[in-house]
């Protein structure tokens, strides 16, 4: 079963971790077998409030997380103003990206990794919002505009909000081929169209 954290904080913005949340959850084999377990990790166990005030329990703090094949990072106001100067946040992304066979960047989580100089070099996006911050923050990133998402192997990035929705279809197609990918996103009643890549 592929295991799946997806880092929550202080005004992290809600779609782009239920967005992904949601779909790695609801994936299953043919015979209706879970395929992903899915859980939330914050850098302690205390509530967090994510944007809008929309209060979230973590599964797991950064000392006691599990293994995982795949470390989402989502963004909202949190990831590029608060997170951006914690430095327990960023090493622990950074030793973590060690372990992992994907690391995943949601909208401005792209930031983050950025700061802890994972992406020079790479294709990546975020929201339209912030191309331009992001291209001036970072000049040695080739930073793509009007895509859905980037795929650098290890590193995936998405564009604002709902591309992370997307992107996790793309990364089930990815690990698991087109019919578990397609039958989740009817499940969702999501209107997702395979992109060739």
């Amino acid at each position: 079963m592929l295991q799946i954290g997806i880092l929550i904080f202080p005004e992290v913005e809600v779609l782009d971790f239920a967005g992904p949340f949601e779909v790695f959850s609801l994936a299953e084999t043919n015979d209706r077998k879970k395929i992903c377990q899915v859980f939330l990790v914050g850098e302690n166990l205390s509530p967090v409030s994510a944007r809008n005030g929309l209060m979230v329990l973590p599964n797991f703090d950064y000392t006691n997380c599990p293994p995982m094949d795949i470390l989402i990072v989502p963004g909202g106001y949190g990831a590029e103003k608060l997170e951006i100067k914690n430095q327990t946040t960023l090493s622990w992304i950074k030793a973590k990206y060690l372990k992992v066979k994907h690391l995943v960047s949601i909208c401005t989580g792209v930031f983050l990794l950025a700061e802890i100089g994972l992406l020079d070099g790479l294709e990546v996006t975020t929201h339209w919002m912030d191309i331009d911050t992001l291209k001036k923050s970072y000049p040695s990133l080739d930073v793509k505009e009007k895509v859905r998402y980037t795929d650098n192997g290890k590193i995936l990035t998405s564009g604002g909000i709902s591309s992370g929705i997307h992107l996790s279809f793309y990364l089930l197609q990815k690990r698991f081929g087109l019919e578990v990918a397609t039958r989740t996103a009817k499940r969702m009643e999501y209107d997702w169209i395979p992109e060739e890549r």
